[in-house]
């Protein structure tokens, strides 16, 4: 079985398939243009620059598009690279998909979204805050459960909203067994909930960005207004609904991190914390996975501009 791109080390010849992720022009010291090409396959990504013929390769190479590159893996400011001697791109019939080379997450979206709906007709009990955490999820299911939960740093991959979302579950679970004063109802509906926005708020699966509304809105205010929409659909009042909202709008935990207000009930604060917790971790799974032990991560800008060491023992 052959590596990924992500596995290869400084010195080693690379001959497969790559997905084109991102593309961007720059001018070089001599004024000349140049491409910057983002490829990738389930492993992760590399960058391989393209010097030559820069227009040609801009209409052959675009973002989602599929490449064959023979080339060397070099390092450069201590990120390694993709030295290219040949690329071409992949026509159709060649039966190499997009799929074939995304990261996805470890567990397939179907079985994470089964495992979501098991919790909110077993676990939930309170009437209204079932039909409410259904009907959203309900609405959303396709895309939740092949969607990203971010653009980068964490869980930016196929079907990671829904792992971020299991992974949190797991947690809630545990913290209610231990603190059997929380209120499973809220905090498993929270943790379901405060993310959904974020369908809304991105766009296409690879090289993820923002949409017009995400912009302008954010998915914070916009799983809070789903809330309201499917509470009012389904004839629902009540503290239910407003609490429903606070955990949502208050999952960043600060002001400052982009939630419109703090956590005041228990379960909204426990809520950021886990939501905290499985970021940070996959996070550090992410940049540890293709660490030799003994060595360090590159600096990681969500944790603090910090580099993390791979312990040897």
């Amino acid at each position: 079985m052959k590596k990924g791109i992500a596995n290869y080390g400084v010195g080693e010849n690379f001959q497969g398939f790559l997905l084109v992720k991102k593309v961007q022009k720059g001018i070089a010291r001599n004024n000349n243009e140049f491409l910057t090409l983002t490829l990738g396959d389930k492993s992760g990504d590399i960058e391989s620059k393209v010097w030559d013929n820069v227009e040609q390769a801009l209409a052959y190479y675009p973002v989602e598009s599929i490449v064959e590159v023979q080339g060397v893996i070099t390092e450069f400011q201590g990120k390694k690279q993709l030295n290219s001697n040949f690329m071409r791109a992949v026509t159709e019939d060649e039966h190499v998909t997009v799929a074939d080379l995304l990261q996805s997450a470890p567990v397939s979206g179907n079985d994470l979204l089964e495992k979501v709906y098991e919790v909110i007709n077993t676990d939930i009990q309170n009437d209204k805050i079932k039909a409410i955490t259904k009907d959203v999820v309900q609405k959303f299911e396709g895309d939740f459960k092949v969607y990203p939960a971010a653009s980068k740093n964490h869980h930016a991959y196929v079907s990671g909203l829904a792992y971020h979302t299991v992974g949190m579950l797991r947690i809630a679970e545990s913290f209610c067994s231990i603190y059997p004063e929380l209120n499973k109802d809220l905090l498993f509906a929270g943790v379901i909930l405060h993310d959904v926005g974020k369908i809304r708020e991105y766009e296409r699966i690879v090289n993820t960005e923002y949409s017009f509304e995400g912009k302008l809105l954010g998915h914070i205010s916009m799983i809070s207004e789903e809330i309201g929409m499917s509470a009012q659909s389904l004839g629902i009042i009540g503290e239910e609904v407003t609490l429903l909202q606070h955990l949502v709008l208050s999952h960043h935990g600060k002001l400052e991190w982009g939630s419109p207000v703090q956590p005041i009930i228990m379960e909204a604060e426990i809520l950021h914390l886990i939501d905290m917790v499985d970021a940070k971790m996959d996070t550090l799974r992410t940049a540890l996975r293709d660490v030799q032990p003994g060595s360090f991560t590159e600096r990681l800008y969500s944790m603090g501009n910090r580099s993390f060491y791979k312990p040897s023992i």
